[in-house]
């Protein structure tokens, strides 16, 4: 790590300060969030191996403690191959309502600080602190102040890179996690940037990566060194253009708040693959469920009603719909999915998952009253409305359908995953 770099962690340091004079971007990360938010519930398993993701055959790490990471387990990693790496490792459910609630509190921390804060997921986001300085202090101040504030308010640890510069700060929280601090002076972005693998830059896939390797290049300093024009030749235009801007830390784009959700959707892989109409007419219920909660929780509605369908060889079809109306009811999403997957053709044919997205988002309240199918002028929203407060209290799944209260006490494993685009 270079002289004009500093990472600061719990605990006196040494050595001056980081300068972070004109470095008012911050990249905040959770560490280890899922786990992190599963150990407030389970403090006896602290410093152990811990994974949470889906249970069945077919389920995915959703996330690994450090503890678990020392044996290669990773997220988005099968847990079969998990369990081989780490036979030790205790597995946990994945529990959604649970981080949602959590991030939506660490959220307000962000926004109680500035209100250019640009999510990138549940657990990450930029923050731009440049009109926050007179009221907090220095950049460097206002990261700690956070760090502070979310492991004092919700007992769970991040880590904050400072930079002059989105993707600088990002590596720079990557850097030094877990629960570190590290500045990148605007003066100190080359020093930093150029011992990194060139697989750091964003846009270096796997493939890029080995054409970059094919060229000799290992290094962001050997790529930055490279003339732009070679880059483009070999790598196209438009991809080395970018990734020689990125090498000399170059990136212009300035933090976006409230950036609008495209799409909210969830699906399921199960764990055995299902022929049965009936079952999988159910699951497409509770992914309606789910989607049309997120939908009023975004405070959102949508034209357009899509399903998935992945058969056993994988092969995998859409089918979508735009109603007449934007929709956030469970109920019309339902409907509306149920009649696709059964015109698809693949009513009797064996399927490993099956998907449900709702597009074309824009504002619920913007949106002219529609009522459900069978909805009189009160019922169905009354209904899921309700369903939602009851939820808030006591958390999802506390009510829900009788369909797939059935379900649940057949006892299906499943592994679910939601998506937000």
């Amino acid at each position: 790590m270079s002289r004009k770099q500093q990472l600061h962690r719990p605990g006196p340091q040494p050595g001056p300060p980081a300068d972070d004079t004109g470095c008012a971007i911050l990249h905040v990360d959770m560490d280890a969030f899922f786990v992190s938010v599963e150990l407030l519930e389970r403090p006896e398993l602290r410093g152990r191996p811990v994974v949470v993701g889906g249970a069945g055959p077919r389920g995915v790490v959703s996330a690994a403690s450090y503890e678990a990471r020392k044996f290669g387990v990773h997220s988005a990693m099968p847990m079969t191959r998990a369990r081989r790496l780490c036979p030790q490792a205790v597995a946990l459910p994945v529990s959604h309502g649970k981080y949602g609630r959590v991030s939506a509190a660490v959220f307000e921390i962000f926004r109680s600080v500035t209100p250019l804060v640009e999510g990138l997921s549940l657990d990450e986001a930029f923050l731009d602190v440049a009109g926050a300085r007179r009221r907090l202090g220095r950049p460097a101040a206002i990261a700690q102040l956070i760090r502070d504030q979310v492991r004092d308010q919700q007992g769970i640890t991040c880590s904050v890179g400072v930079a002059n510069t989105k993707f600088v700060a990002k590596l720079a929280s990557t850097r030094c996690k877990p629960d570190g601090l590290l500045v990148v002076p605007a003066d100190g972005v080359v020093d930093f940037l150029h011992p990194l693998p060139v697989a750091a830059l964003w846009g270096v896939g796997e493939r890029t990566e080995q054409n970059l390797t094919r060229l000799g290049l290992r290094t962001v300093g050997q790529l930055a060194q490279v003339p732009l024009s070679t880059l483009q030749r070999e790598l196209g235009n438009a991809l080395g253009g970018h990734l020689h801007e990125l090498a000399w830390g170059r990136d212009p784009r300035e933090v976006v708040p409230h950036t609008p959700d495209k799409s909210i959707g969830a699906e399921e892989t199960f764990d055995t693959d299902v022929d049965d109409p009936e079952v999988i007419r159910r699951e497409l219920l509770r992914l309606a469920e789910r989607v049309g909660a997120r939908l009023r929780e975004s405070g959102n509605a949508g034209r357009t009603v899509s399903v998935k369908l992945r058969m056993a060889d994988f092969k995998t079809i859409t089918r979508a719909r735009t109603l007449a109306e934007p929709t956030d009811l469970a109920r019309v999403i339902y409907v509306t999915a149920r009649e696709l997957y059964e015109a698809s053709g693949l009513e009797r044919v064996r399927l490993r998952l099956v998907g449900v997205r709702v597009e074309n988002l824009g504002p619920a309240g913007e949106a002219p009253r529609q009522l459900a199918f069978d909805e009189p002028d009160s019922g169905w929203r009354e209904a899921e409305r309700a369903m939602d407060q009851v939820a808030h209290r006591f958390g999802r799944g506390a009510v829900r359908p009788a369909a797939l209260v059935r379900r649940a006490a057949e006892g299906d494993a499943r592994d679910g995953r939601d998506g937000r685009q």
